[in-house]
């Protein structure tokens, strides 16, 4: 960042700095007059949500700092275009470039407003921030970061879809440079496989806003995986890229808007949405389905035991599907933690209990696993499936301890090994001290 002196201004060098600079506000007020220092580097400047890091300095027009990241040591992070910061800042950092310095001269209204800061801006005051974009990036959506996003039209409102809304949307797919898919399209959100939707741009849904165009990067995952995409002609394991644009949405009734009736209807129908497609292989899609059911009903009681043993069917089945999707998706912690839901209900749930088994199989948690199986033998004794495990435990179990004690035994090895050369180096030492003592009695013992 520069080191030139800022001088105080009054209202003639205000004037002066306002002619010279660029007024940045959408609105062209002269709220936020911006002046470069130093330019950027060549190329795009940050989008709406970006992932900012700056170094800054605040000053009050008589030139007293009242903020300064650099004093810290420590550079700021934020996500720009999103009211996480002063809006003077959001306006600035959305003109800049990689790299730029710029001074940026804002109005109470585009600062801290008629209230101020407490000890530190008096209410009504202009400031001055020095600025310097450092780096951005795109903004994770997910934990993965398997989808990021940039924003390049921000959107109206603060509603976004929700699972089972209708969404009205324009695509434009490209892999590197080719565009493969360019289409105005209607979809449910959570359904968007049956349109040929990737599940990345599907996911994003609850994140935009009516009237929004953004750019979704995709990783395979969340794109077309490793089988690609035949009708498009994408590869295996292929980063996408999509342009989204939000026309228009109508969300799904949430749980709070539906009584009972209404979710045990719904629920009827995402089920058999879920079967659908994890028969197809499409877990994650069947995922968002029985997630769904969850939502709904997990919280009911019901009027009557009849109804009860309806809901409590609903949601243990929801589960155990959802822990044998997370299974073939080898999130083996969500499995657990589905089955333990069950047998929380159910201690003898036989499905539960072997797919639990299997996870804990899968995550090495040998002596579990068994007892998992081992159960499953005492709910039915005629599951030749949980006897085949066992077998698997107990070699895996055995060949386990094998590998460690060949480890151990290579441990203790190569300790002796040390030791025995640690020894020897010792013993040549004492023969070494005892050579040059009986030289010396000899050279004592002789005449000079």
């Amino acid at each position: 960042m520069t080191t030139d002196p800022f001088l105080p201004m009054d209202d003639h060098s205000a004037a002066v700095f306002t002619a010279k600079g660029i007024d940045v506000t959408p609105n062209k007020d002269q709220g936020v007059i911006k002046v470069v220092k130093h330019q950027g580097l060549d190329g795009d400047r940050p989008m709406i949500g970006d992932r900012v890091t700056v170094h800054y300095t605040g000053k009050l027009l008589t030139g007293k700092t009242f903020d300064c990241s650099r004093e810290r040591k420590e550079p700021f992070c934020f996500n720009v275009g999103k009211g996480q910061v002063l809006k003077a800042w959001d306006i600035g950092v959305l003109s800049m470039r990689r790299g730029e310095v710029s001074t940026l001269l804002c109005k109470p209204e585009y600062a801290y407003g008629a209230a101020g800061n407490p000890d530190r801006i008096p209410p009504n005051s202009s400031v001055v921030f020095e600025m310097e974009l450092i780096n951005f990036e795109e903004e994770i959506l997910t934990d993965d970061g398997g989808i990021t996003r940039r924003i390049k039209v921000k959107g109206d409102g603060y509603s976004n879809p929700n699972d089972g809304a209708s969404v009205d949307v324009h695509l434009e797919g490209r892999c590197g440079d080719r565009l493969f898919d360019c289409r105005d399209v209607s979809f449910v959100v959570g359904q968007g496989e049956d349109k040929g939707i990737p599940l990345g741009v599907d996911r994003a849904m609850d994140k935009m806003q009516r009237g929004e165009c953004c750019l979704l990067y995709l990783k395979p995952k969340y794109g077309f995986g490793s089988e690609g995409n035949l009708d498009y002609k994408v590869g295996p394991d292929k980063d996408v890229v999509y342009e989204v644009t939000l026309k228009d949405f109508k969300r799904a009734k949430e749980s709070w808007e539906m009584d009972l009736k209404e979710k045990l209807e719904m629920a009827a129908g995402v089920k058999s949405k879920g079967n659908e497609y994890f028969k197809a292989g499409r877990y994650q899609q069947a995922v968002i389905q029985y997630q769904r059911i969850i939502s709904w009903l997990e919280l009911e009681c019901g009027s009557g035991m009849e109804q009860y043993k309806l809901i409590q069917d609903y949601v243990m089945t929801a589960h155990l599907n959802l822990a044998l999707c997370f299974l073939r998706l080898k999130e083996f912690s969500q499995v657990v933690d589905n089955c333990n839901k069950v047998i929380e209900q159910d201690d003898s749930n036989e499905k539960a209990l072997y797919r639990r088994g299997g996870a804990r199989l899968l995550r090495n948690e040998y002596s579990l696993a068994m007892a998992d199986f081992q159960k499953v033998l005492e709910v039915n004794p005629s599951n030749r499936a949980a006897r085949v495990q066992i077998a698997s435990c107990q070699r895996k179990m055995k060949e386990h301890q094998e590998q460690e004690k060949k480890i151990y035994a290579d441990m203790f090895k190569k300790f002796a090994e040390r030791d025995s050369k640690g020894g020897k180096s010792k013993r040549r030492s004492s023969l070494n001290g005892e050579l040059v003592s009986k030289r010396r009695r000899r050279s004592q013992e002789c005449p000079s």
